[in-house]
């Protein structure tokens, strides 16, 4: 059976699910906001790939995402500095998007209630995913 294609609409769908999720833009992008806090949108930084999504999750599990699947989670220099993870959206399947979608809202509701700072240190994308030829040890 072929793949289904994930579009911003079954991202809308599946977000506005959640509790205090409102529709809305960033960047003149289309998004979802909870508390008025956006937590995922359609990428439109020129260094982004055509049809992806970006979701504000932990930056310990924007590297987790990216180190398992690359081919489905990446980031540009321009995102490192962010807690955001980026979302190929013809890779990802309907469940790793609920999942990930669920991991956003919590972070964004869980941030605006703390209050926390939005950056952590100056890092590059070498710094998560090393580009080199050194083999990943296996767990």
């Amino acid at each position: 059976m072929p793949k289904r294609t994930i579009s911003f609409e079954t991202v809308r769908t599946l977000g506005l699910a959640l509790p205090e999720v409102e529709d809305g833009t960033a960047y003149g992008s289309p998004a979802l906001k909870t508390n008025g806090q956006m937590f995922t949108c359609i990428a439109v930084h020129r260094s982004a790939e055509p049809d992806t999504l970006a979701i504000r999750v932990a930056i310990e599990d924007r590297d987790e995402l990216i180190v398992a699947d690359p081919k489905t989670y990446y980031l540009t220099d321009h995102y490192v500095n962010y807690p955001v993870v980026l979302v190929r959206l013809a890779q990802v399947s309907r469940d790793a998007l609920r999942d990930l979608l669920h991991m956003g809202h919590r972070f964004v509701s869980a941030e605006s209630k703390r209050g926390q700072p939005r950056r952590k240190t100056a890092r590059t994308r070498e710094d998560i995913a090393p580009t080199s030829s050194k083999r990943r040890p296996t767990r």
